[in-house]
């Protein structure tokens, strides 16, 4: 794959460098990657940098070869049974890499976690399994998005415009946008990528499960200096991101006011206890979409206070539940119990 990026490219040798009992040249390395040797030999330089247990080796007629000693060699890779039990039971939250590059070696790290520990340990780990669940509901499947995901990722690391055809919500057929792609975002069992978008702008965020290709493209873009992924979503409430400042005051009764206190919900929040028993929570937000819908799902227990126009847009939805339930049973609903 010449067009891999320098991460893909850099696992993909690390994979052949310890793959290769007797080693394998630079030239053949360049050749079975499909790039110059200038490059392999900055990523062995690399390799050798950051530690990885690089060896050379000069054979017949001066030959030299390369390749990656065992991990087991030093020091002795192995785990007791309760890491083990950390690491094989903690497989399951890595199902967002699926279709991902990185997939397929962490499901042979769990076969050999599984192959070293016998079938009693085994037996023990796999009843230690039901204690522990993730929910999935509405959680995204992306092991057939392989290859799109590494097209994001190419033009991620590559700084490469990306086109991308995108279904929104709304729309009834796929649109092609060129977009320059600055980092993916997992939430809510989905993935994002924030990009900038050419056609509309601006930059936006595009729900991987709606992009139905993606190609990167053969021009470069310059990746703004000071963009940072996490910074850019600090005052998002997920993914949502607009450019005001909205301070939101909520009011959660004390049904929900202990639940509300045993989480962190965003960086900004202030939750401060009231003498009846109820939580006055506060957030400063650069959109109030999401928190909408969030407060929402609190049913009568959530009373915003601050913004009037987030309050009225609260108050909107609730009417138009009620008209929704009036209109299923062909009479009012009464407010009373």
């Amino acid at each position: 794959m010449p067009d891999d990026p320098g991460l893909v490219r850099q696992w993909r040798l690390l994979k052949i460098l310890g793959s290769r009992r007797y080693g394998i040249s630079v030239r053949e390395m360049a050749e079975e990657m499909r790039v110059n040797e200038k490059t392999i030999r900055r990523d062995l330089q690399l390799f050798a940098n950051v530690g990885f247990p690089l060896e050379e080796a000069v054979g017949d007629h001066g030959r030299k070869t390369w390749r990656l000693r065992s991990v087991g060699a030093e020091p002795e890779l192995s785990f007791a049974v309760d890491e083990a039990l950390a690491l094989y039971l903690g497989r399951r939250f890595l199902e967002p890499l699926a279709g991902t590059f990185l997939w397929e070696a962490t499901q042979s790290a769990f076969r050999k976690i599984r192959a070293c520990l016998g079938k009693s340990a085994l037996e023990y780990l796999e009843s230690m399994a039901a204690n522990l669940h993730q929910t999935v509901i509405g959680a995204s499947d992306y092991s057939k998005k392989a290859e799109l995901i590494d097209q994001l990722m190419i033009g991620i690391e590559e700084c490469k415009a990306t086109h991308i055809e995108y279904q929104s919500l709304q729309a009834t057929e796929p649109v092609t946008y060129e977009v320059y792609p600055l980092g993916l975002v997992y939430h809510k069992g989905s993935l994002y990528l924030v990009a900038n978008s050419r056609d509309h702008e601006e930059l936006r965020h595009f729900k991987v499960d709606r992009i139905q290709e993606a190609e990167v493209g053969p021009f470069p873009f310059q990746r703004p200096a000071e963009f940072d992924l996490a910074e850019h979503l600090a005052h998002s409430f997920g993914v949502f991101h607009g450019d005001g400042d909205i301070c939101v005051q909520v009011k959660f009764l004390a049904p929900v006011a202990r639940y509300v206190q045993e989480s962190k919900w965003h960086e900004s929040q202030q939750l401060t206890p009231q003498r009846d028993g109820s939580v006055i929570g506060e957030f400063r937000l650069s959109h109030t979409e999401e928190i909408k819908r969030w407060l929402l799902s609190f049913g009568c227990n959530a009373i915003v206070l601050e913004p009037d126009k987030l309050r009225e847009e609260v108050v909107r939805e609730s009417r138009k539940l009620l008209a929704h339930y009036q209109s299923r049973i062909g009479k009012p609903v009464s407010s009373k119990p």
